[in-house]
């Protein structure tokens, strides 16, 4: 009797069939994104209403103080006893006036606060509504987590600032 010597054969992984499986997978979920159709694109009919009317927007009126703390009221420079009766102007050309009310960023050469306050009094005895316009200040927050355990103890919470806060200046 003959005796065959077979070697032992490793265990392997084949290549070719996983190649086979990723590239039906591949196919699939290509053909499958083709196939689908997003509500976004789907065609449809929009019916037209013609029985609304358009919605109006309130008229506005600005008021600005620049750096050196002269008041302009739509582009025109105004001074503080003209303001009332130009805004009263715009107040009669359409009771729904808005007024919007900013101040110049940046460092000028007088202190603007107090005609900021000055400007703010005149216009709220007009009766319109009046809107301060400004950026929003960037968001000051402490981390708990970076200070020692005694000094987050003792520090009060961040206050927003105000006008004439130290922080603030240049804005209203």
């Amino acid at each position: 009797m003959l005796r065959l010597r077979r070697t032992p054969l490793e265990p392997r992984i084949e290549l070719v069939p996983l190649i086979d499986v990723m590239m039906f997978l591949l196919t699939f979920f290509v053909y499958a994104q083709v196939l689908t159709t997003r509500v976004a694109i789907v065609p449809m009919e929009l019916k037209r209403f013609s029985a609304g009317t358009e919605a109006k927007v309130p008229p506005a009126c600005s008021v600005s103080i620049d750096l050196d703390g002269r008041v302009w009221v739509d582009r025109r420079e105004a001074g503080l006893e003209q303001l009332a009766t130009m805004v009263d102007e715009r107040r009669k050309v359409d009771g729904r006036t808005v007024v919007y009310l900013a101040v110049a960023d940046g460092k000028g050469t007088v202190d603007r606060a107090p005609i900021l306050q000055e400007v703010w009094e005149r216009l709220k005895s007009s009766g319109l509504t009046v809107n301060i316009v400004g950026k929003p200040a960037p968001a000051r927050t402490i981390q708990p987590a970076t200070l020692p355990a005694t000094q987050a103890a003792s520090t009060p919470a961040p206050t927003p600032a105000g006008p004439g806060s130290p922080g603030n200046q240049g804005q209203p």
